[in-house]
């Protein structure tokens, strides 16, 4: 019988897609999310059949105002595993909601892993958590044993990271960090980076390039980071770091010149340089051969391929694009 996985923040990109691909694999899916589900311009699960969707449970929960029911949920379904994308996810929200995003990426945190302490049935909690933990990376291929965030949001991971090592330590808590470059790939929110160069190209609009777009990310599209979580699931040990990257290193803006290329427009006329956000680290690079090596991963799809599996998920649902769907709400 395969395992019972519940799923934090199944909502998020990162969760939908988590969902759909472990369904898939014949797994029991639960998941819990503060907002109700996507649509299915924003949500892969809703592209598969019957036979598969039949197999996931969605519950809306806002952990910060009702830890009591999720602890309800999990008592009730005893998950052998839990994979937690749940938190508040944005690194310019963080500075004008930084009580919210300590709230619920933390405080709320606490209460959940001290009702999870000791529950047998629990054998994995896989964290995914973020190398802003570590602040701008400075030498190539660093194994960033420091942290130095930058922003409230890249705080607030750092601090449950610790507090997550700390029960490990003193409880054998059953924790797995995992850190991952950038996700991205089709059904993305229209205000990430890829989805909205795109968006904005298509309508031969102009794209703000914040601090001129130098800043330098690894991209995981979606298959690769899902394949990289199952392998976690089959072969990572508690109290062990993951970290995956892709092969590629890139600045946004050289993704957005990509972009705006392949819709046939001049990057020089399109694409203007503007004030970088506050606390933005200039570059991410994790060193991630140990991952690659422990859980037999690697990523496959390159960069170019991505967009261009981005722009055809864009070109099946642009008709039901909105303005609105350019802005990111605080919940």
């Amino acid at each position: 019988m395969k395992k019972k996985i519940l799923i934090l923040g199944s909502n998020s990109f990162s969760g939908n897609h988590l969902v759909s691909y472990l369904l898939k694999k014949k797994y029991f899916i639960i998941g819990c999310s503060q907002s109700k589900q996507s649509p299915p311009k924003f949500n892969p699960l809703s592209n598969e059949p019957h036979q598969i969707r039949k197999k996931f449970r969605f519950i809306k929960i806002d952990i910060n105002k009702n830890i009591n029911k999720l602890e309800k949920i999990i008592k009730k379904n005893k998950p052998e595993i839990i994979i937690d994308f749940l938190g508040q996810g944005m690194v310019s929200e963080s500075w004008q909601y930084p009580y919210l995003t300590f709230e619920t990426n933390v405080l709320s945190k606490i209460k959940l892993y001290n009702f999870l302490i000791g529950q047998k049935f629990l054998r994995k909690y896989i964290k995914i958590s973020t190398p802003e933990v570590f602040g701008s990376a400075k030498i190539k291929h660093s194994k960033y044993k420091k942290y130095n965030p930058s922003t409230p949001y890249a705080l607030s991971h750092s601090t449950i990271e610790n507090y997550l090592f700390l029960l490990f330590k003193q409880f054998s808590f059953p924790v797995i960090i995992s850190r991952f470059a950038n996700f991205y790939g089709p059904y993305q929110k229209l205000y990430r980076v890829i989805p909205l160069a795109i968006h904005k190209a298509d309508k031969k609009e102009k794209f703000q390039l914040h601090g001129g777009g130098k800043s330098k990310r690894s991209f995981i599209h979606s298959e690769d980071f899902c394949r990289g979580i199952y392998n976690m699931i089959k072969r990572s040990k508690a109290g062990e770091v993951y970290q995956f990257s892709s092969s590629e290193y890139c600045s946004i803006k050289k993704i957005v010149e990509i972009i705006y290329k392949k819709k046939k427009l001049d990057p020089k006329k399109y694409v203007i340089n503007v004030k970088d956000r506050l606390g933005k680290d200039k570059n991410y690079k994790i060193f991630d051969n140990d991952t690659r090596k422990r859980l037999k991963w690697k990523n496959k799809t390159l960069i170019d391929d991505g967009i261009d599996d981005v722009i055809s998920w864009y070109n099946k649902y642009k008709k039901t694009f909105k303005k609105n769907d350019e802005k990111f709400k605080i919940l």
